[in-house]
């Protein structure tokens, strides 16, 4: 029988703050337990193991990132849009790195919570019109998603490791980069003949 007040929400609320805190790869369901007060087989009536429950936080990740992207976003366009999506996602990954690292690792997820779950197509929806902004079309549309995608994730990554340490400050760096993806929008090259979607 499934404790009173413990529901689904709750245990993904509590494992994505175990993940912010331990790291993704180190939340167990028993800690997940430990957390709420609970034995481990009370988990069981609300999630279905460790997988189920990381693919509830990436969802629940995947939400609250879009929300504050789509926040920052409002009513900007071109270069302005551009960084305050690149702030919004970085920000995102400081604050809640183990919730981050669940948005970006291959996690297999529900397809009926998937279907039911606004963020991750909130998310598409939100990158691809912030990129028509700068007059891009398919399949370059596709190319500059994976491009930002990319840079900001290999960014956060790189800097959460340690992997800038050099006396410039990593956000003088974001900032260039910033400069240089906007520059690149504006000039985005020519499709190749032959080049389709």
């Amino acid at each position: 029988m499934a404790r009173a007040g413990l529901t689904a929400e709750r245990v993904t609320v509590a494992g994505a703050e175990l993940a912010d805190e331990v790291g993704l790869d180190q939340v167990t369901m028993s800690q997940v337990a430990r957390r709420l007060g609970v034995k481990d087989a009370s988990l069981y009536s609300h999630v279905r193991g460790l997988e189920d429950l990381r693919g509830r936080i990436a969802l629940l990740a995947a939400d609250e990132k879009t929300i504050r992207i789509a926040e920052a976003t409002a009513g900007r366009a071109g270069k302005e849009a551009l960084v305050a999506f690149a702030d919004a996602w970085r920000d995102y990954a400081h604050t809640h790195p183990g919730r981050y690292t669940a948005t970006q690792t291959p996690i297999r997820i529900d397809p009926e919570l998937a279907a039911k779950a606004p963020g991750p197509r909130r998310a598409v929806e939100l990158t691809y019109g912030m990129l028509r902004g700068y007059g891009l079309t398919e399949p370059d549309l596709t190319d500059a998603v994976r491009l930002l995608r990319s840079t900001f994730h290999g960014f956060v990554a790189l800097e959460a490791a340690g992997g800038f340490a050099h006396e410039r400050s990593p956000q003088q760096s974001w900032v260039r980069t910033l400069d240089a993806l906007h520059t690149l929008l504006e000039h985005w090259p020519p499709a190749r003949e032959g080049d389709s979607a």
